[in-house]
């Protein structure tokens, strides 16, 4: 069991590069969460306490607006989230529901200090990685959000265009 789960970190680009001791004391440290379909990992403004690492099962985020729930991605086998917590603090950004029976490994700020009084490079690894994974999730969103704002240009500039041409 312990070797699939060094697998699966290893292939996560958070635990990316770690030495395999170094992921076998994460591993010590970690919590294991069991949730039944249907149950939260946690909810949208609940104070930050951890990050998960999804084992088995599927998720869904979801972030709430007005009097809806909408979602904004699917979590698998092998997905983080909720690494955010370990790095600024603040409450949750969004939800985490599961959508199938899931098990995941849970770290918390504590988990990962043990790591920094043992290694703090490979403490400090792994901040980096958790910090190149955000940034890569900010340019997923910038993204998006690029093309969200561009389809409205050019919406209003079809309706601008019409308007014209009714008015002719």
């Amino acid at each position: 069991m312990q070797t699939k789960r060094i697998e699966l970190l290893q292939g996560m680009p958070i635990f990316g590069a770690l030495r395999e001791d170094t992921l076998q004391f994460v591993l010590e440290q970690a919590h294991s969460k069991a949730l039944s379909a249907g149950e939260f990992f946690f909810r949208e403004k609940d104070p930050a306490d951890c990050l998960y690492v999804l084992e088995a099962g599927r998720a869904a985020v979801i972030k709430s607006w007005q009097d809806g729930e909408f979602l904004l991605r699917h979590l698998e086998r092998g997905d983080c989230f909720g690494e955010m917590a370990l790095m600024d603090l603040f409450p949750r950004s969004a939800s985490v529901r599961a959508v199938a029976d899931c098990a995941a490994l849970a770290l918390a700020p504590a988990d990962l200090y043990r790591l920094f009084e043992r290694d703090a490079e490979q403490f400090a690894l792994i901040q980096m990685n958790m910090g190149r994974e955000v940034c890569r999730r900010l340019r997923e969103s910038d993204e998006q959000l690029f093309r969200a704002r561009m389809a409205e240009a050019r919406s209003a500039a079809d309706f601008d265009t019409e308007t014209v041409f009714r008015a002719t």
